[in-house]
């Protein structure tokens, strides 16, 4: 079969052609001596652990039955509770009573709506002065998948990262060094922000056009595509820069991440090949970043670049970004607005002198990075359901569990018991991977050129529609089903998508049902 051609024409560059290919370009900064104190072996383990450990995480050849464990995918800290639309937002099943109770606040300030200031309510004041939501749920709705506009709704779970080319040796010194991962627009910084507090203006509003095409597999059936072409209209503070590109990005689940968080960067490090030196197509690399508070150079694991070292960064980072609320990780009152934005750094902030000097001061972060690293993976579903382990052995047939590594065994030293030395299944390497010019968001983060994207963690996907009341995958929502978002795999996953579209109807609907199984 010939290789299946998803695009007639590469999706049109936000920016000229000869800029990708520059931004491209600076995607590996160089190496910091640093780095060499990554951790190449597993530390928290004693021998015997060691080896316990190897065995339980090696690829199963036997797809006859489930496997041990298989139904719980978050080990002891999964959630057995009813499925519905609720089915995101339980707690750890292994917290303690206390930490369940803790859960809870978090839970609360993850559903705050900020007001603008000043207000009555000083405790929520700060919103702003540009921001894309009010709430952590507004972006994150049931803890689960954000979704791109459609009809009438709205684009709160679905925003555009800025990013822009350096100009000056200090500013390449700054990406050489992992001190910043990539230059933000002058004038809109690093994320468009279509919302604003009264008396300002949005920056402007996020304009997506589809472009309809179909695949046909090898069988003869038809697939329905859609190709999505990005750019912003209404800019109200003056012109981007015109090396500024435009990525799109959805709200990803908020299940596991604290499980995510204890998987040992040794383990994660120890899959990187980005040479391809096995020759298996596969040539996954880490994005190693700095650790601001300590200045050290750690793993990435969160975010669709793996941009993010920890859960605690992210949410600092959320607050900042998405809602314009400083914390004491990141005490910029005014959020995202830049220099050229003169009216928006002279609006009043949410500081209060009796709460701290932050408008989300301690321990509201700490709540809310417990809430983030508690939400429980829920049970699988059908495990020994014979069309599910057929589609269980496709997904390792073609090579899917290459990057989609069904399983790991958290640290043993992990902070919270609840995450100690427990075996997962979140179908992810935490790697980035090259998935071609089709996926490419032209768009560099730190290690991530920009056609690579972190292979996220499949665990919940049967869920989504159950949870968010929609289909849609990727990092952009082009996918309307989990089959388009298979056929839009190119780059390293190219072969693993032709070998799909090669299947007959019953293997692809076993691979489907073992997918939304998970």
């Amino acid at each position: 079969m010939r290789p299946l051609t998803l695009l007639s024409r590469r999706m049109r560059p936000i920016r000229p052609a000869l800029l990708v290919a520059a931004l491209g370009a600076l995607a590996l900064p160089g190496l910091a001596a640093d780095e060499t104190a990554l951790p190449t072996s597993r530390d928290d383990l004693t021998a015997a652990d060691r080896e316990r450990v190897e065995a339980v995480t090696r690829p199963t050849t036997d797809f006859s039955a489930a496997e041990t464990y298989e139904a719980l995918p978050g080990g002891a800290a999964t959630s057995r509770k009813r499925v519905n639309q609720d089915a995101f937002s339980h707690p750890s099943a292994n917290l303690s009573f206390e930490e369940e109770g803790t859960f809870k606040l978090g839970n609360a300030l993850f559903r705050k709506l900020w007001v603008s200031s000043p207000s009555s309510t000083q405790a929520s004041d700060g919103l702003g002065p540009l921001f894309n939501a009010r709430a952590c749920q507004s972006c994150h709705l049931k803890d689960g998948r954000g979704h791109p506009p459609e009809g009438d709704r709205d684009a709160t779970s679905m925003f555009l990262r800025l990013s822009r080319a350096p100009r000056t040796p200090d500013e390449q010194a700054l990406l050489k060094d992992k001190t910043l991962l990539n230059l933000p627009d002058p004038v809109y910084g690093g994320q468009l922000q279509d919302l604003a507090v009264p008396g300002l203006k949005g920056e402007g509003r996020m304009v997506i056009a589809y472009e309809e095409f179909t695949v046909t597999l090898g069988d003869g059936a038809e697939v329905a595509m859609r190709r999505p072409d990005y750019a912003v209209s209404d800019l109200a503070y003056g012109p981007m820069d015109v090396s500024t590109t435009l990525s799109p990005r959805v709200t990803p689940p908020m299940i596991g991440l604290g499980l995510i968080e204890q998987v040992h960067p040794a383990d994660i490090l120890g899959l990187a090949d980005p040479d391809d030196a096995d020759g298996d197509g596969i040539s996954g690399k880490p994005n190693i970043v700095r650790d601001p508070a300590s200045g050290a150079l750690v793993l990435g694991r969160f975010g669709w670049k793996a941009q993010t070292h920890s859960i605690r960064r992210q949410s600092a980072e959320a607050f900042a970004g998405d809602i314009g609320i400083s914390s004491p990780d990141l005490p910029n009152h005014w959020g995202d607005c830049t220099p050229s934005q003169a009216d928006c750094l002279a609006a009043a902030t949410g500081v209060q002198p009796r709460l701290g000097d932050s408008e989300a001061p301690d321990p509201v972060l700490d709540l809310v990075t417990f809430y983030s690293q508690n939400l429980a993976v829920p049970a699988r579903r059908d495990v020994d359901d014979p069309q599910v382990l057929e589609g269980k052995k496709v997904f390792y047939d073609l090579g899917c569990a290459s990057c989609h590594r069904p399983k790991f065994v958290t640290r043993r030293d992990a902070p919270n018991k609840a995450h100690a030395f427990q075996l997962i299944w979140p179908y992810s390497d935490f790697l980035l991977h090259d998935m071609g010019p089709r996926m490419a968001d032209w768009q560099v983060v730190g290690d991530a050129r920009g056609g690579e994207w972190r292979t996220p963690p499949l665990w919940g996907i049967g869920l989504t529609e159950t949870v968010n009341g929609h289909t849609f995958f990727l990092h952009d929502g082009r996918a309307r089903n989990l089959t388009e978002a298979i056929l839009w795999h190119g780059g390293e996953g190219e072969t693993a998508r032709d070998g799909f579209a090669a299947l007959n109807a019953d293997d692809r609907a076993a691979l489907i049902r073992f997918l939304e199984s998970l």
